[in-house]
This record gives structure tokens, sequence and C-alpha cells, in this order.
């Protein structure tokens, strides 16, 4: 039964025949003339002349890895990919190389004298990070601090920022 079915199916499949396009008979067929400038439209640009490159053949360079808080680990990531106060890919754990790590614990960012994978092992003063991009541990995104209150907090926060 099942074979039958499947023969009827191969059977009535197309077979052969022209590959390519073929020219049409029946009417509105064939080459139709244009007229005009070519520049009514929507975001039209003129040809590119041959052998000129798309993209610009020095690359274009890649966002650079920052440091993250990322808040479920409690801990810094590099973060890889990341927009609208969020980092949305995480890499190897690491350290804000100004060494002002955001205390999970006080809610606060505090300067870290011992800092590994990720976590800082001994606390010390408050601080206010380098970046200007603090973690909102209100919201759990990263924000522009506008008015830091000076014990590692803010009293102010903006716009998102790319952690």
């Amino acid at each position: 039964m099942v074979l039958a079915l499947v023969g009827a199916l191969v059977a009535g499949c197309p077979r052969g025949g022209a590959t390519g396009p073929t020219a049409g008979t029946g009417s509105g067929s064939g080459a139709a003339a244009g007229s005009g400038s070519g520049s009514s439209g929507v975001g039209v640009r003129p040809p590119v002349p041959a052998g000129t490159p798309l993209l610009d053949p020095a690359g274009v360079p890649c966002q650079a890895p920052t440091c993250a808080f990322h808040p479920g680990a409690g801990s810094y990531f590099s973060c890889l990919s990341g927009g609208v106060g969020q980092c949305f890919h995480f890499g190897a754990a690491c350290s804000p190389t100004d060494g002002c790590l955001f205390d999970p614990a006080a809610r606060a960012y505090r300067a870290c004298a011992a800092p590994a994978e990720g976590r800082c092992s001994q606390w010390g003063a408050a601080c206010a990070p380098s970046s200007g991009c603090w973690f909102d541990p209100s919201d759990g995104l990263h924000r522009v601090c506008e008015r830091p209150a000076g014990d590692g907090t803010c009293a102010a926060y903006g716009a998102t920022c790319a952690p």
C-alpha cells in the first residue's frame, strides 16, 4: 500500500525539460522599454562601477568585549554581545580593569583588593566605575549614573548603556 502511494507520487513528479528560463508566448511576455531618470525610487542608488568594492576593503572592526556584571551569577564575565543595558552573550570570567566591582551583598560598588575569576574575595572602600556605566540592582540593567552618591551607589540613573 505504501509502495503504491510512493510510486504514484514519484510518477507525478516532472522529469527532464528545460532547466533555465524560457521565452513566454502569452500576452505580457517579452521585454519592455522603460523611460525616466531612474531617480524617483526611494533608496535607489546609481549603479556601482565594475570592480568597486561594496564594503570597506579594510573591513569592519569588531566591538571590543567588555567586562560586565552578571546578576544571576553574581560575578563578572566578558560581554561578547550586548546593548540596551544588558549583555546577551557572556564569555570567560574577568575583572574590570579599574578594580571597581559591584558587590551584590552591599548592592554597591566597592574597590576590590583581591579579584579572582570574576569575583572579589577582599572588598575595599566605595568607588565609582570609570566607564560611567553602572549596574542598576533595581531593574538588573546597566545604566549611566547621572549622580553618584559617593558611597558606591547611584542617586540618579539615566539611560541604559552597553555593559
